[in-house]
């Protein structure tokens, strides 16, 4: 892999079996991107796109081919292996939210880094401290139930950026918000993405977020269609 890639997806496809038939989600698709970029992943219902990024977040493991983050196939990895991967390197942030209902916001913000042990002072100061990057300050004691959706996705966001992640796949965040809190959110995935340096991987059928975003790959029936730069720097670097 090269030393400005974070992820590197080799002759990828995907199989699913049930009984004598098989469909093939996912054909032959090859990408790298980039470390620190905002990457869109787009295309028609169908296309792959929700099976590609499980795939390239480890959640689940291709039929052939390889995925590669900093360095390290993780289709090679067992489960504990792939735990681990995903709580150290990794962000999530899906259109459900997925909040832990009986726990606060900032609770739930501590769950990744009081899994790998922090101190408990430690990783409150730190959730704290996000949730106020997100624009949640007064809201830290706060349960999912007592907040507005777009709420929620903050904290989420929160949630995946607590163990400052080389990586962050966003599936559809702000698929299940109104257009304005929509926007909101965008404007802080961006924001931390680049403060913060995360590589950004966002799947959505929103053309105005993918536009946003430094580069698009399009997939179509299980194949990538096109793959177009944005950031003129980044083209002319490719």
């Amino acid at each position: 892999m090269q030393e400005s890639n974070v992820l590197e997806i080799r002759d990828l496809q995907k199989t699913f079996k049930s009984g004598d038939s098989s469909l093939t989600v996912l054909k032959n698709i090859n990408f790298n991107v980039e470390k620190g970029i905002s990457c869109a992943i787009v295309g028609p219902s169908g296309s792959g796109k929700t099976t590609l990024l499980g795939l390239c977040a480890g959640l689940d493991k291709p039929t052939s081919g390889e995925v590669v983050i900093s360095g390290s196939i993780i289709n090679d990895l067992n489960e504990e292996q792939l735990a681990a991967l995903r709580n150290q390197r990794i962000g999530f942030v899906f259109q459900s939210f997925q909040l832990i209902p009986t726990l606060t916001a900032v609770e739930n913000v501590m769950v990744p880094v009081e899994l790998r042990g922090m101190e408990y002072k430690k990783a409150y100061e730190r959730a704290k401290f996000l949730l106020g990057e997100v624009g949640l300050s007064s809201r830290i004691n706060h349960y999912p139930t007592q907040l507005s959706g777009g709420e929620q996705q903050r904290v989420a966001i929160a949630r995946a950026f607590i163990n400052d992640p080389e990586i962050l796949f966003a599936d559809e965040p702000t698929g299940n918000l109104d257009t304005e809190t929509g926007e909101q959110i965008e404007n802080i995935l961006f924001e931390l993405n680049k403060k913060q340096g995360t590589t950004l991987i966002i799947v959505t059928h929103d053309p105005e977020l993918a536009q946003k975003c430094d580069r698009i790959i399009r997939l179509k029936s299980g194949e990538v269609e096109s793959d177009t730069y944005l950031n003129k720097e980044l083209a002319t670097a490719e």
